[in-house]
C-alpha cells in the first residue's frame, strides 16, 4: 500500500509519540508500504522551527533528508498540478499546508495518513 503522511504523523513516528494509533504504526512499519512524504511537510516543519512553533523538530528540520532516507520514505514533490488542485479546494479548510496535503491525496489517489477529522470532508482516504 502507498500511503501519504500528514506532518504530524510524521513527528509522532519519528518521537515514537503514543498518539499514533496502531494501525498507524503498524502501517508504516510494515516495510512492503511506500510511505510518501510531501515537500509540502518539509516546508510546513521548517517554517514552524523557524518561527518557533516547533522547537523540538530542530534537528528534524536541519536533517529532514537524512531523517526520510533513514526511515526509508518516499519523497513526494509538489507539481503545478497540486498547487492547483489545493487553491482550488472548498474554503472548508485554511490551513495552506494541510490544503497542498488533501490535494495531493487526491491527485496521486492515495490514503493520508492523519488524525485531522475534517480531512474527511474531502474526497480522499484517510487512515488514523
Amino acid at each position: 500500500m502507498d500511503a501519504l503522511l500528514d506532518t504530524h504523523a510524521f513527528l509522532w513516528w519519528l518521537d515514537g509519540d503514543e498518539r499514533l494509533s496502531l494501525t498507524v504504526r503498524d502501517l508504516i512499519a510494515d516495510e512492503h508500504n511506500v510511505i510518501l512524504f510531501s515537500a509540502a511537510s518539509a516546508w510546513e516543519i521548517t517554517t514552524k522551527v523557524r518561527i518557533g512553533r516547533l522547537p523540538g523538530a530542530v534537528a528534524v528540520a536541519n536533517q529532514l533528508a537524512n531523517c526520510l532516507q533513514q526511515q526509508g520514505f518516499t519523497e513526494l514533490p509538489i507539481t503545478v498540478g497540486h498547487a492547483q488542485r489545493a487553491g482550488a479546494l472548498p474554503g472548508l479548510h485554511k490551513d495552506p499546508f494541510d490544503r497542498m496535503l488533501i490535494a495531493q491525496a487526491h491527485a496521486e489517489n492515495l490514503p493520508l495518513i492523519s488524525n485531522e477529522k475534517l480531512f474527511d470532508q474531502y474526497a480522499i482516504q484517510r487512515i488514523w
